[in-house]
């Protein structure tokens, strides 16, 4: 399972933060539950203002996530689920969402957490989505990140 040797850290105050929450719409109640211990991370930071949008699938994620940026937010929170079918279409969308994410993050200089969960089946989804059972919650995972660089950045307190 992973989540074993997980960092502990405690969520910085950012109270003159913007965040936005980007989550994809395939599988919904994995989402919404990314949603909101992603919501739940920045509500424990005191966080300003926190904007969350919707997009189509995880491959629309990163152009999203550029939008927010340019328009002022400080950090992004990236959730979402791509399960693995039967065709190489899985590897793609992977691949593109995190070389897509990772190029928004470095281009922008602006923290973006990755809790786009890439798994093989639904039960590992469930098991990382912050549900109720779950062993894992990666939406407040992604965000906690995204404010701690948030903080090493020092452009927002």
């Amino acid at each position: 399972m992973s989540g074993e040797g997980a960092p502990i850290l405690g969520v910085p105050k950012m109270r003159n933060a913007k965040i936005a929450i980007v989550s994809s719409q395939w599988h919904i109640e994995i989402c919404n539950a990314l949603v909101e211990g992603a919501k739940r991370a920045c509500e424990e930071a005191e966080v300003a203002e926190i904007r969350i949008e919707w997009v189509p699938g995880s491959f629309e994620i990163p152009l999203a996530s550029t939008y927010l940026l340019e328009s002022g937010y400080d950090a992004v929170v990236a959730v979402g689920l791509v399960l693995k079918g039967e065709t190489p279409h899985f590897d793609f969308v992977c691949d593109g969402v995190t070389n897509g994410l990772m190029q928004v993050m470095l281009s922008s200089k602006k923290p973006v957490g990755f809790g786009v969960l890439m798994c093989n089946t639904l039960e590992q989804a469930i098991a990382r989505a912050g549900l109720p059972g779950s062993t894992e919650d990666k939406g407040y995972e992604a965000a906690n990140a995204a404010l701690q660089m948030l903080e090493l950045g020092g452009r927002v307190q």
